[in-house]
């Protein structure tokens, strides 16, 4: 059941954090390069909830495996 429901969390997450990197990409058009959207979105939160809502479901689909965290 918890599994269930950090899966449901971390893909919500996910799915927020991935909208606001694609609400984002407006930022070329004003003239942003590569390297300053990367800069950007690393350092920007609601995109790191991405990160997080990825690491929520590779924990859920996994399991906290006791030899694999030693």
């Amino acid at each position: 059941m918890i599994r269930i429901i950090t899966f449901i969390i971390g893909f919500i997450l996910a799915v927020l954090g991935l909208f606001f990197i694609f609400l984002y990409l407006n930022l070329f058009v004003i003239g942003y390069s590569f390297i300053d959207f990367v800069k950007f979105i690393i350092s920007n939160v609601y995109c790191n909830i991405y990160f997080i809502g990825l690491f929520m479901i590779y924990i859920s689909m996994k399991g906290w495996d006791k030899i694999a965290l030693l």
